[in-house]
């Protein structure tokens, strides 16, 4: 293949993976305390076999990571009060399957055994990252804004809200979790918890599907240039073997 074909390749992969990205967002329009992902592109210059320092380069087209918008989704009021949102920055813990995760998705329920789980199972940790344990009598709950869960048999502990030291980091685990090992993690010490809400997906519909719509044609359009360029060189191939016979 010739340098523009490779170019253009690059940028195939590259569009392939933003319409991976944005449908990910679209499907996740609707869940609780989903933040959208974006990627980050990069040029690659390669200096070609032969050509001195300074001599031509050729630029490839990269997708070096991805990253979450840090924005917030509103908040929306339910009324259920194991509905629980993080008015700032923070995120729940819970025990994951292979140890804690962390979550801004606060719809919670409450499992046959007393613990707080949420939407998958997973049970919500306290600050000294305990699962949070009702009594069968426990119950009218209530959740202050710094995480301290009372019910009219008094306090049953406090919710371990934490913040993560490069939020970019942390990889997703399906729509609602995330992985922390990655990076590290410090306890908010004054969080804002709000009772009966829930974080609605920060994903905004009508630009993802425009988003799409903008992907899809560049990768068309450079699908186009690959197909011709191999007609092109193949016209080439042809010409020289006929010449030749």
């Amino acid at each position: 293949m010739d340098n523009a074909t490779n170019v253009a390749l690059s940028r195939l992969v590259a569009q392939s993976r933003a319409m991976d990205v944005t449908a990910t967002n679209l499907a996740n329009a609707g869940t609780p305390g989903f933040r959208a992902e974006r990627m980050a592109f990069s040029d690659w210059l390669s200096r070609q076999r032969g050509t001195p320092p300074g001599g031509n380069t050729v630029t490839y087209t990269q997708d070096r990571a991805t990253y979450r918008e840090r924005q917030a989704g509103t908040l929306t009021h339910t009324g259920n009060p194991l509905d629980l949102a993080i008015s700032g920055d923070g995120f729940f813990t819970v025990s994951g399957p292979s140890g804690p995760r962390l979550t801004r998705a606060g719809h919670f329920m409450l499992a046959a055994n007393g613990t707080l789980t949420d939407a998958g199972g997973n049970a919500l940790l306290d600050t000294a990252g305990k699962k949070l344990q009702l009594a069968p009598a426990d119950t009218h709950i209530s959740v202050a804004a710094d995480g301290t869960v009372t019910s009219e048999n008094g306090v049953v502990g406090r919710i371990g809200i934490v913040s993560a030291a490069d939020p970019n980091r942390l990889q997703a685990e399906g729509s609602r979790l995330l992985n922390g090992n990655d990076t590290s993690t410090t306890p908010v010490t004054a969080p804002h918890i709000v009772q009966g809400s829930v974080e609605d997906s920060n994903v905004q519909p009508v630009l993802e599907v425009s988003r799409m719509m903008s992907d899809v044609r560049t990768f068309q359009m450079v699908a186009q240039f690959v197909q011709s360029e191999a007609e092109r060189q193949q016209g080439a191939i042809d010409k020289i073997t006929q010449k030749r016979s």
